[in-house]
């Protein structure tokens, strides 16, 4: 009686083997699959920043579009988009910038004297330059994401005016 006993275990040994292949085999499929789902929708973040970046920055420059309202300048040492505009007789100024990981808007009286980070956050990113384009109606804005990849953006100043710089 023992031995029949002792065959039947034999017996479903192999079976109990195959299953548990297959269930590594499972195992292994659904953590692969899960790291490249993590991989995939990083990158699709990473891109979308980019995407809302350099889309914010050619909303900024579009509703701007006037004669000698665009410059490239600099700002706290650094690079910067400056949009100037007259409000009741008084000038005023945007500055688009990059400061200590974003980037930032500061709208302020034009002569004043204000420190990088009094400008509101926008948007995280790893940085943000501005640069004359390759033609004068054109600014090169690069634009690094968060995770070090970094794109230009051609901003084009609809109004045919040069950009000052």
């Amino acid at each position: 009686m023992t031995e029949k006993r002792r065959q039947r275990g034999i017996h479903a040994l192999p079976a109990l083997v195959l299953v548990g292949v297959f269930a590594a085999c499972i195992l292994s499929v659904l953590l692969t699959g899960a790291g490249v789902y993590r991989d995939l929708t990083q990158r699709g973040r990473d891109a979308a920043a980019q995407r809302t970046a350099g889309q914010y920055l050619a909303t900024r420059v579009h509703q701007w579009d006037t004669a000698g309202a665009v410059e490239v300048g600099a700002f706290a040492g650094a690079s910067a988009l400056l949009l100037h505009e007259e409000i009741d007789g008084e000038a005023y100024v945007t500055r688009i910038y990059y400061w200590d990981g974003y980037i930032r808007e500061l709208f302020t009286l034009a002569g004043g004297e204000f420190s990088p980070e009094d400008g509101e956050a926008v948007l995280a990113a790893g940085g943000l330059t501005f640069s004359a384009g390759g033609t004068p109606d054109t600014i090169a804005a690069e634009i690094t994401d968060a995770a070090g990849n970094t794109a230009v953006r051609l901003l084009y100043l609809r109004s045919g005016e040069e950009a000052a710089s």
